[in-house]
């Protein structure tokens, strides 16, 4: 999985954690979680949407112009569910399909005006809670909890994670 790691917390070896440190950990994520999402769950029910609507706003943010294809192997869904979610946000007038330049049976995906501000109040409150939380835990805890979240992926979400990255927008 990700990328490995060990390393001790408060003198404890990573190695051998009990049942009990990693229920705690895992109810922490969840928590965390619903933290995360909160403030977003709030914005996206005044339109109707729910976090299907905020995942593909944010992708197709990040990747600028990527494909249906690309989108749906990044966010890992069936392409019933993402057609759903994307023809509502077409329809809204959020996000733009165009026919692809080298392959016309291709549709890149573009956020409009409204699309573009949508996805940055999303986000915006999602950084505000992430900065806040990153400066509260400092530098040495931000890379660790990094660290954790790449060894909990896959080998080929890491792969996706990293390319991801890598690209520039």
């Amino acid at each position: 999985m990700g990328q490995g790691g060990s390393g001790t917390l408060g003198g404890e070896n990573l190695l051998f954690l009990t049942d009990e440190q990693l229920r705690k950990g895992i109810e922490a994520m969840f928590f965390a979680y619903r933290g995360f999402t909160a403030d977003p769950d709030r914005i996206l029910a005044e339109h109707g949407y729910g976090r299907a609507h905020h995942r593909a706003l944010h992708f197709i943010k990040r990747t600028h112009g990527t494909t249906v294809n690309n989108l749906l192997n990044v966010l890992g869904v069936t392409k019933q569910s993402l057609n759903r979610v994307l023809r509502t946000l077409i329809a809204d007038g959020l996000v733009e399909s165009r026919i692809g330049r080298t392959d016309r049976r291709e549709r890149n995906l573009y956020l409009t005006e409204p699309g573009r501000e949508l996805e940055r109040k999303l986000s915006e409150a999602q950084r505000d809670r992430m900065r806040a939380a990153y400066r509260a835990a400092g530098p040495q805890a931000v890379a660790g909890f990094r660290q954790v979240l790449e060894s909990m992926m896959d080998d080929e979400i890491f792969r996706q994670y990293i390319a991801l990255k890598e690209r520039r927008t």
